[in-house]
Parts: structure tokens; C-alpha cells; sequence
């Protein structure tokens, strides 16, 4: 993979190229009438240690903009509360989603680590990541915010097309982590933890009135970690704040400023062994260079309007600034050397991001009969440069086992004076879209949407102006619409049906390059039905569903040229998903999921000419599975945890396998009083030496046990 780069500036620069007449128009939202749906506003359901649940009574805006429950929502939609994420001891937002049904990671240092797989379709041109609701557009391939579970109330993972929520880039699924918020009731918290390998980390939050009408809400985390392999040092931290000012019950503004800055682990994995296989004498080896970087900082601003005009209508808007700088130096792939062990290592990168992202949406809600009826308008402008030492020369040969990491520019044969901006690109976004929710019978809800997304990118060669690969407003456009019906079938017990339509890009739209600038977009398409019930008496939550994926105009290769890159390619993927967390008795609690996938390239044509018709995307296992246990008695509670993800491929050509693992989790926890609870975690309990992911002929492999002892403080 390789990455790219955009120049940062002062934060409020481009808060000129938002209309003064979209500025903090809002819209509180008002309570349903008695046969209506649930109320738009932000609703928090959190359940007892005692109680299993899978989140269908929390209201969402995550899989449909009109704040429907899960269970009322005609899609698949799971939450995790943190709560639950702190149960299990989840302090990266990736262990916290993979727990999830039909989720699996395929991180690497490249992506940011944030990019899954789901329902067949992986990276982050299929599966979105977002904060309430706000993406930072994708750039050459590349999410690495939020990344840490503290500060956040719950994660919502909606699967299957989301384009009517979230635009382009969610056939797979969307992921919507969302913050804690102000209160006027004063809460503190703090929580300290320390684990084997040097791991450290620490949060605190706090929150509460301010005078008459205003409240906060501030969360920091600070975290270092020196790593379970050589070089594996990792630090960072973050500061989330929210001021809210709401003069009365119909009108609401907050303020939001974020700053995050993360060095994460900077490793590429082990070369593959004899026949693909994973060399388990070189679990703790890393071959990058020893002033090898990582570097990731964020700043977030925003302003959010909620306007309660009359019992019918609501407003609200959202001005938002994003900023990143993403920075890598290191040498990132490796393979064995011809003479007995040794490594070859080449590919010294040296890659620099700067984006800018300015956005608004302006959102008006109508509530007539028992109609829900959401209209909006997005906007976004984003300045993206990119940064590097094109054409990355360097090699250099180490030994397999302890080896002497040498310095990058060492070896680097691409002169510093070769770091240097390459391109740049200005972009431009306008969405508008509209949903309904009518619940036209006390046991019957018809959910419609439409949206049409428009982009405009231009892209400028900074070394040579006018070059081959320049071009300007490069327009590409989409729609995205979808049809549900849900059935009561009683007060507990739901029946749903959906079709929906989406959209993917072939290559992240901000930062694609002449040859994919001229692909539209790729087409997704969902039949879905499914099951989703409450049980009787508090015995837990269930849902099941099956589904079914066609995705078309994928890349594909000429089969008259096949050095010509066509759009013309097909996949499908389909299968059944189940769920379910249930507490039979008092003290017994069990939360599980499983997934069975079929995913198929139908139409595919690779380099060469080969035909890749009937394989299996790469890294989409066939089977995920997770089980969690909890056993409560008095003031302890012990917890265990089994995580399963079967055989992966490396690459579409099926030839290289990641073999199916299967990791085992625990945590024990004392609850010392209602405001006090001691926890022991301990990850990857047998010490399984499994991989994560691949990246180029590397295996990536997944962290070894560890222990963390953590104190959890409330005040």
C-alpha cells in the first residue's frame, strides 16, 4: 500500500467556505405522539451487570437519520456499550467492533488500523468509520480516528449498505462511535491501568452544570505501551471536550474541540515461512529501522445547533473543521534472504499527509401524522497534499533473528532533499438526502430513503504543473436509496425486510489518481431479512438474519488487453448472521455471535490475464465467530471470552492462506463498592501465536498474552 500527504493551516481558515447562512441553524427534537416512533434526540440505555442485551431499545441515528431503535430498524444494527466494552477490556476501538457479528480487522500500518471486513467486503472503500455521525474522508487509503475506547458511551455497527446515512464507501457496514455527552449532574471518573510489556495507560472524564444553562463534558487519555516485540513502543494520547449552552428545553448548542496525537506500534510483520507458513521462532522479531515513524495528530472543532421550532418541525446544524497529519518513515516489506537466515528488507517509505476537511450539514425534521420525515443537506471542502520520496529506493540484508535494525537513511537510497510535496488535490462534496419513517398501522413501519452524493475533485502535479496525471473537477456522482418494512409481530418480537442500494468508490475519491479518476462509482445491492426479539422477564436479546450482496463495475482487467484496467467486474456475497445475549439466572450472563459468509468473485480478470471467476475476496473469512461468559457471585465477577476467525486468503488469487484461529480471553473483576471496581485482563489467555492480517509477503501477527491490572474510579 502506499500512502499520501496534504498541508495543515490555522483551523479556521476555511470556516469561510461554508455560507454564513448555514451557520448554527438547530433543531431539539420533541417527543413522538403515542403511536409514533422514538424521539430523535440522543437516549442512552444502559443495562445492569445482571442483564444481557444487544442494544434494540437504544435509539440510533446511526442506521437511519430518523433516531429508530434497532428493533424497529428494517437492518442490522448492534451496540456496544462502554460498559460492556470495559467488561471485556477492549481499549482499541478494533477489539471493541470485532466482537461484533461478522466483523473481522485487517489492519496494517498503512490503513491506519482502522479498516475490517464485513459481509465480504473489506477496507476502508467498504466500511465507513465515523464519529456522531461525522466521516473524515478516506485518504489513500487511510483511517486512523477514533482509535481508543475511552471517552465514547457506545459503538453502533450498522452491516450492510449505508449509503443513505453516511454516502459513498458503506456497502460493507459502518462503524459510528459515539461520545459521551454533558450533564448537568456532576460525574467524575478515572481509571488507571498497568499490564505486562511497560503498558501504561491512564483516563480521566468529568462533567456537569456550569451556571443556569450550560454543561461540559471533558475526557483525556494518555497511554504507553513498550511493546510485546522488538521495537514495538507505542504512545499517545487525546483530549475531548463538549460545551453545551441550552437556554431552555427547545433550543441547544454545543462546542467541540478535539485534539489527538498517537504514535502507534510501528510494525510490518514477519516474512512468510517455507509453504506460507507462520515461523513461530520469529513471533518477536520486527525488521523496520530503528528511528522508524509513526506519527498521527488530529484536531476537531465543531459546532452543533439543535432548534425546536414547533411541535412539527425541528432544525439543527452541524459546523465541523478536521484536521490531519499523518507521517511514516520506515522500511515495509520484507522477505527471506537467499543465504540461510537472513532477511532482505526494501521499500523505504518516507510518506507525509496533510488534510484539511470543512463541512456542515443542515438537517430539518418534520413530524406529521405518524410520519417521520428527515430532509438534509451535507457539504464538505477538502484540501489533501501529499508528501514523499518517490521512488522509494533502499534494500538491505539483516539477519532473521536478532538483527541489526541500521538507521533509515542508512540504507535509504532516495536522498532526503527526495522528501519533498508530489501533488495535491482540492475536493468538494454536496449530499442531499431524505428519509421516511411512517408507521401506517399499530403493527406495521415503512422506512424510505433517497440521497444523491456529488463530488468534484481536482488534482495538481506540485513538480510538474500540467503534467499527464493533473486534471480538474472530475465530477462523480451517485444515488443511493432503500425500501424496509418492519412487523410487530408482538410489543418484543419484530419481523423486517429490506432493499437498499449503494455505492463504493473503486479508489478513495480525494486522492485517486488519473486512471481512476475516470471510474465511476460501484454499484451495491441488499436483500435482507431478519428476525429481532426481546425476551421475556429480562432473559435477553436475540436476532438472526440473512442477506444477500451483489457489488458490480468493480476494477477488472480487458479480456482483450489485460493491461487495460476496465470497469465491468462482479462479487456477491450472502449469508446468515445470528446473535444473541441472554442472562438465564441471576448470576449467569452469555453474549454470542456467528457469522457463516459466502463471498465470490463472479466476474474477475487480474493482471495477465488471469481469471480470478469463483475465488474468495482477500482477507474475508468464511466463518467468524464470538462467545463471551460472565458469572456473577457477591461483589466478584469473572468473565471469559473466545474470539474466532476462520481461514482468510492474502490475495484474490487464493494461492497463500491465513490460517483460522481461534483466541481466548478473561478478565476477573471486584467491585469494591458502586463507585469502585478493581479489574485483572488478561488477553490471549493460551499464548496463541496467530495472524492478524498480511501486508505485502508479511504476516501480521496478533498481540501474545498479556495482563493488565485496572482501577476504575467514579465520583
Amino acid at each position: 500500500m502506499r500512502h499520501q500527504s496534504f498541508p495543515l493551516s490555522f483551523p479556521f481558515k476555511s470556516l469561510k467556505l461554508i455560507p454564513s447562512t448555514l451557520l448554527l441553524l438547530g433543531g431539539a427534537c420533541p417527543l413522538w405522539a403515542q403511536t409514533a416512533l422514538p424521539t430523535l434526540g440522543e437516549v442512552v440505555v444502559t443495562a445492569s451487570p445482571e442483564t444481557a442485551t444487544l442494544g434494540l431499545s437504544t435509539p440510533t441515528q446511526t442506521g437511519s437519520r430518523t433516531g429508530l431503535a434497532a428493533k424497529e430498524l428494517p437492518a442490522s444494527l448492534e451496540s456496544i456499550d462502554s460498559q460492556t466494552v470495559a467488561e471485556r477490556g477492549d481499549t482499541q476501538i478494533i477489539d471493541a467492533i470485532t466482537r461484533t457479528t461478522g466483523l473481522s480487522v485487517r489492519p496494517s500500518p498503512g490503513n491506519g488500523g482502522l479498516s475490517f471486513s464485513s459481509r465480504g467486503f473489506s477496507g476502508v472503500q467498504s466500511v465507513a468509520v465515523a464519529e456522531d455521525g461525522v466521516r473524515i474522508q478516506t485518504a489513500s487509503g487511510t483511517i486512523n480516528y477514533p482509535s481508543s475506547t475511552w471517552g465514547y458511551e457506545r459503538f453502533d455497527v450498522v452491516r450492510g449498505p449505508a449509503s443513505v446515512v453516511l454516502g459513498s464507501g458503506t456497502v460493507g457496514a459502518t462503524i459510528n462511535a459515539i461520545r459521551k455527552q454533558p450533564t448537568r449532574e456532576s460525574q467524575q471518573e478515572i481509571m488507571l491501568g498497568l499490564g505486562t510489556d511497560g503498558y501504561k495507560r491512564m483516563g480521566v472524564g468529568a462533567g456537569g452544570a456550569l451556571g443556569a444553562i450550560a454543561s461540559y463534558r471533558v475526557d483525556a487519555l494518555g497511554f504507553h505501551n513498550e511493546g510485546w516485540h522488538d521495537l514495538g513502543e507505542s504512545r499517545g494520547g487525546k483530549l475531548m471536550s463538549t460545551f453545551r449552552i441550552q437556554p431552555n428545553s427547545d433550543l441547544k448548542f454545543d462546542l467541540i474541540a478535539d485534539y489527538s496525537l498517537d504514535r502507534p506500534d510501528r510494525y510490518y510483520g514477519i516474512p512468510w515461512g517455507a509453504n506460507q507458513h507462520i515461523d513461530k521462532s520469529l513471533k518477536k522479531e520486527s525488521y523496520n529501522a530503528r528511528d522508524a515513524v509513526i506519527r498521527y495528530e488530529e484536531i476537531r472543532l465543531r459546532a452543533k445547533a439543535d432548534w425546536r421550532v414547533n411541535d412539527w418541525l425541528n432544525v439543527n446544524n452541524e459546523l465541523y473543521y478536521l484536521e490531519s497529519k499523518r507521517t511514516w518513515k520506515n522500511i515495509e516489506a520484507y522477505n527471506f534472504g537467499t543465504l540461510p537466515n537472513t532477511v532482505a528488507r526494501s521499500d523505504y517509505l518516507y510518506i507525509r499527509h496533510d488534510l484539511e476537511q470543512t463541512g456542515n450539514r443542515l438537517e430539518g425534521i418534520v413530524e406529521v401524522a405518524n410520519h417521520r420525515a428527515v430532509f438534509g443537506w451535507e457539504t464538505a471542502r477538502i484540501d489533501f497534499k501529499h508528501t514523499n520520496n518517490s521512488p522509494w529506493g533502499g534494500n538491505s540484508i539483516v539477519s532473521a533473528t536478532n538483527p541489526d535494525h541500521g538507521y533509515y537513511w542508512t540504507s535509504s537510497t532516495t536522498p532526503l532533499n527526495a522528501v519533498e510535496p508530489k501533488w495535491e488535490t482540492a475536493s468538494t462534496f454536496n449530499a442531499f438526502y431524505a428519509e421516511d419513517a411512517w408507521k401506517f398501522h399499530d403493527r406495521w413501519q415503512l422506512l424510505a430513503g433517497i440521497r444523491r452524493d456529488f463530488s468534484k475533485v481536482s488534482r495538481d502535479n506540485l513538480l510538474s504543473p500540467g503534467g499527464a496525471d493533473d486534471y480538474s473537477d472530475r465530477k462523480v456522482n451517485g444515488t443511493a436509496w432503500r425500501v424496509g418494512l418492519t412487523h410487530f409481530l408482538t410489543r418484543d418480537t419484530s419481523l423486517y425486510a429490506q432493499y437498499s442500494a449503494g455505492h463504493d468508490p473503486v479508489a478513495d475519491l480525494i486522492t485517486a489518481n488519473l486512471t481512476n479518476a475516470r471510474f465511476h462509482l460501484t454499484k451495491g445491492r441488499q436483500v435482507e431479512a431478519g428476525i429481532k426479539q426481546t425476551l421475556p422477564g429480562g432473559l435477553g436479546e436475540w436476532t438472526a438474519a440473512v442477506f444477500r450482496i451483489e457489488k458490480k463495475d468493480i476494477i477488472t482487467r480487458d479480456p482483450v488487453n489485460s493491461a487495460l484496467s476496465v470497469q465491468g467486474g462482479k462479487q456477491h456475497s450472502q449469508g446468515v448472521e445470528l446473535a444473541a445475549a441472554i442472562s438465564p439466572t441471576k448470576n449467569w450472563r452469555f453474549e454470542g455471535n456467528y457469522t457463516l459468509l459466502q463471498a465470490r468473485f463472479d466476474e474477475l480478470i487480474e493482471a495477465g490475464g488471469v481469471s480470478r471467476d469463483g475465488n474468495r475476496p482477500q482477507l474475508v473469512p468464511r466463518h467468524t465467530a464470538n462467545l463471551w461468559g460472565h458469572y456473577r457471585l457477591a461483589d466478584w465477577q469473572g468473565s471469559l471470552g473466545l474470539r474466532y476467525v476462520g481461514k482468510r486468503f492474502t490475495s484474490n488469487a487464493n494461492t497463500t492462506e491465513i490460517p483460522a484461529y481461534t483466541v481466548a480471553d478473561a478478565s476477573l473483576a471486584w467491585h469494591y463498592d458502586r463507585r469502585t471496581t478493581f479489574r485483572l485482563i488478561a488477553r490471549n489467555l493460551t499464548n496463541k501465536v496467530y495472524a492478524a492480517s498480511s501486508y505485502n509477503s508479511q504476516f501480521i501477527l496478533g498481540e501474545p498474552r498479556r495482563f493488565e491490572l485496572v482501577a476504575e474510579l467514579k465520583f
